[in-house]
């Protein structure tokens, strides 16, 4: 009756639900693995993955979708797991799974940006060679989920996310852009970026538009270290390079 991970001890009679998230390339298979661990103690779950990565479930639903370019699909299924997150409550213990082709996999652009949008800036920056912890930067700040607020919506639930990390070094905040890490990056960083290689006139009006609100203080940062959000957040790497 106890789950443990990490550095933490899981008493599953203590919950009134076991929720299941996440995304990647692997996430499937992580899913299938936690269905034999967990069985029927697993209320609900939906889990984003790439087309055709696919494994045998019943508890946790699995929702097809692009990688690497991300797609509507995978929009839809970000603002379901999103929405599902945000229904968590207290009582609930919410099991994230991320894996590598996380980023494209959980694509929810934060408005006014589009999908199409966010993609044109990305190319920009991949055109112009920028690294990808700029990249991400830049990512996080044009997300709804990634840099830390899929953590924010789930709180004040406990959340315990095991990450397969495709990433050397195995930093939390770059594995899957760190849905559940705490996001060292700032508006003014992200914007920073877009200045050194100078796309600011060329970026899509509705990237400029949130960016420059960010800017001005007018739209939420994504949640930083010390954030109370991450309070009863555990991130466990279980599998790196």
């Amino acid at each position: 009756n106890v789950l443990r991970a990490g550095s933490r001890r899981y008493p599953l009679d203590r919950y009134r639900r076991i929720i299941v998230l996440g995304a990647g390339k692997a996430s499937a298979r992580m899913a299938e693995t936690l269905e034999r661990l967990l069985g029927r103690r697993i209320a609900l779950g939906l889990i984003n993955t790439k087309y055709e990565h696919l494994a045998r479930l019943k508890r946790i639903e699995l929702h097809e979708c692009g990688h690497p370019v991300p797609d509507a699909a995978g929009v839809e299924g970000a603002r379901r797991i999103a929405e599902i997150a945000s229904q968590a409550t207290a009582e609930d213990l919410v099991i994230v799974l991320i894996s590598g082709g996380a980023s494209a996999l959980l694509p929810l652009p934060a408005e006014p940006v589009t999908l199409e949008e966010k993609q044109a800036a990305t190319k920009l920056l991949l055109a112009c060679g920028a690294a990808i912890q700029e990249i991400n930067a830049v990512r996080k700040h044009l997300s709804a989920i990634k840099g830390g607020q899929l953590a924010r919506l789930a709180a004040p639930a406990p959340v315990l996310a095991l990450m397969l990390s495709d990433v050397i070094g195995d930093p939390l905040d770059v594995i899957g852009s760190g849905p559940t890490a705490p996001d060292a990056s700032t508006f003014g960083q992200a914007w920073a970026v877009i200045e050194k290689y100078a796309l600011q006139d060329r970026i899509p009006g509705a990237v400029r538009q949130r960016m420059e609100a960010g800017l001005r203080g007018e739209i939420d940062e994504t949640p930083k270290c010390g954030d109370a959000c991450f309070e009863r957040v555990q991130n466990v790497i279980v599998g790196s390079n």
